[in-house]
């Protein structure tokens, strides 16, 4: 039996079937979503509740299968399948297309079940969400070759040397590191290793890496070295981070979603308030500056008004440079 979480988009996608199928019979539509006769009656009975606000006779489906033949009527407000928005299949994009970057599904991304995908979700969700996937590209030139010298290291237990960009403080860093592992969070893949500079377990973002050399001196991450949980992401802000509110606009709301945050409340209008904590200034002022129109740092006040400070530069270099 299925359950709920099945149900609904069943039941979306049933109505449309029957409306553009009149006289189906009852066999052939359960064969059609895989179901027994029963669970396909059980769900004509449940469509039979639904309808629009008010709930009258007028107002509900009318749905019959006397004799098997399945009759169903004022049901024209759902008679389409549901259609993704942009904010919907801009987000399936993005996740497509950092999909065929991940390195360990390269074999997947070489054949063109992907690309027809992409192709398929960009003409249905039209010029928007193709325009937002086309702007998804990394902010610096990886190393093409750093997952095989990762590797390299991993398997010979060799201490690498990295050239890493750090785009909080926006400059590249060397690092000694001694590989651990690599993993993949969030369609990202990182190598985990002990960093002599931070004399830390440190996770670095490969496609930040700019450089990789593998050093012919053994891999000995220290007794304290222990794997970093990535269960919960990679962001994981400290109690003594300062805390941070924001305002955001409807279109701000994926701050909620991308970041963990300690408190999130409605506003209306689909505008949010959020409260994390900030694991330094200039990350908050990059992250308001992102946002735009689209959100504000409410508190604590100085670090508004650094934001504000930085804002006006910003506009000024445009009036400079019209």
């Amino acid at each position: 039996m299925s359950g709920s979480a099945d149900r609904l988009p069943r039941l979306l996608a049933l109505v449309p079937y029957l409306m553009s199928h009149p006289g189906a019979q009852v066999g052939e539509v359960a064969e059609v979503f895989g179901l027994s006769e029963k669970q396909l009656i059980d769900d004509l009975q449940l469509v039979w509740m639904c309808g629009l606000p008010g709930h009258t006779p007028g107002d509900l489906i009318d749905v019959s299968w006397d004799g098997g033949e399945i009759i169903i009527d004022n049901a024209d407000t759902i008679a389409r399948p549901l259609r993704l928005g942009i904010d919907e299949a801009s987000a399936l994009l993005v996740a497509l297309r950092m999909l065929a970057a991940t390195p360990e599904l390269a074999d997947v991304a070489a054949g063109d079940a992907l690309p027809r995908v992409v192709a398929k979700l960009e003409r249905a969700a039209g010029e928007g969400a193709a325009t937002v996937s086309s702007q998804v590209a990394f902010d610096v030139e990886a190393a093409p070759d750093a997952l095989g010298r990762v590797r390299e290291g991993l398997t010979g237990r060799r201490r690498l040397s990295l050239r890493y960009y750090v785009p909080g403080r926006d400059e590249v860093t060397p690092r000694e590191v001694d590989p651990t592992r690599v993993v993949v969070v969030d369609g990202r893949t990182y190598l985990e290793g002990w960093c002599y500079r931070a004399e830390a377990m440190r996770l670095f973002r490969l496609d930040r890496v700019l450089g990789v050399d593998v050093l012919d001196v053994p891999a000995d991450p220290p007794a304290e070295a222990e794997p970093i949980d990535v269960t919960r992401g990679v962001f994981r802000p400290s109690p003594t981070d300062e805390l941070v509110e924001l305002e955001v606009s409807a279109a701000g709301r994926w701050v909620a979603e991308y970041y963990p945050c300690e408190e999130v409340a409605e506003l209306g209008e689909g505008r949010l308030k959020i409260t994390l904590r900030a694991r330094d200034e200039d990350w908050i002022v990059k992250l308001a500056l992102r946002l735009g129109d689209t959100g504000r740092v409410v508190s604590p006040p100085a670090m508004a008004e650094t934001v504000r400070g930085e804002a006006e530069r910003a506009l000024a270099l445009y009036a400079q440079h019209p």
